[in-house]
């Protein structure tokens, strides 16, 4: 059976493009959409979204990606994929999986995540976070309009309504800051409300911060750590990303999502490769 909760004429895109179905109590099949792309390769955060809708089904207790940790061990493409799960630990409150996906049995993914209720997490919040102070999504530069041959190596960018921050942009211009900062807004391009899988996609969907210290291409993701601490309000997603280090040909990047109640809803570091070419 499908890993849905609604009728697929109900689906909305991004619902479709990350189903899956069900062969056994362990084994499940996808067909990654290829729209979802980034060079040539489906994108590491759609992927994240696909693992979580395939946890999401395995106890009745915990639908919510709270952890995932992923290791990127080849480039995925468009196409069948097949995921396997082993559940390491299932409590009252949540459960721990291990899943691998792999593509023509080339191993692509393997994972570890904690699945829980987010609904159900007590409202409590002491932090000295704050989310980015950034214009309104209208005076930011939609990346969906950069030049045709950006848009043609990454047909992911039409999957969001994604606005760059002015102060943050000028690599497009051929003026990167140096800083190690891009930062904006997010939401699907289809119009459907931010939800716990979607968070997951947000947080690998903005161009790589290596572009702000004007180094351009592909920046293959090793490792990605999520997490996701609240169910967010409807709206825009506010996204900070930020780098500090860069050594060995490597370099990680924090980011930040802050829903529209001004509540940082979820996080993650990834490790990744410095753009070839």
């Amino acid at each position: 059976m499908r890993q849905t909760n609604l009728s697929e004429s109900h689906l909305s895109e991004f619902e479709s493009a990350i189903a899956v179905e069900r062969q056994s109590e362990s084994t499940f099949t996808a067909e990654l959409d290829g729209d979802w792309s980034v060079a040539g390769a489906v994108n590491g955060g759609y992927l994240l979204s696909v693992i979580a809708q395939t946890l999401r089904g395995n106890s009745s207790n915990a639908p919510d990606p709270m952890v995932l940790s992923t290791y990127y061990l080849g480039p995925s493409q468009g196409g069948r994929a097949d995921i396997t799960t082993r559940t390491i630990r299932e409590g009252r409150s949540s459960a721990t999986f291990a899943v691998d996906l792999t593509q023509d049995e080339e191993p692509k993914i393997t994972a570890l995540a904690t699945m829980g209720n987010l609904a159900a997490l007590p409202d409590d919040v002491a932090t000295t976070a704050t989310p980015p102070e950034l214009p309104e999504p209208d005076q930011c530069i939609n990346v969906a309009e950069g030049p045709g041959d950006f848009l043609k190596s990454a047909p992911l960018v039409k999957r969001y309504d994604m606005r760059l921050d002015p102060e943050t942009a000028g690599f497009a211009a051929g003026r990167p800051s140096g800083r190690g900062l891009l930062q904006g807004w997010i939401r699907l391009a289809d119009g459907t409300e931010p939800d716990a899988l979607s968070l997951l996609a947000f947080l690998d969907a903005f161009p790589p911060v290596m572009f702000d210290l004007g180094r351009f291409n592909w920046a293959p993701t090793m490792e990605l750590t999520a997490h996701l601490r609240a169910v967010p309000a409807p709206g825009w997603i506010r996204a900070k990303l930020s780098t500090r280090n860069i050594a060995g040909g490597m370099f990680e990047e924090d980011c930040e999502l802050w829903d529209s109640a001004g509540r940082l809803v979820a996080q993650s570091r990834q490790l990744a490769r410095q753009p070839r070419g």
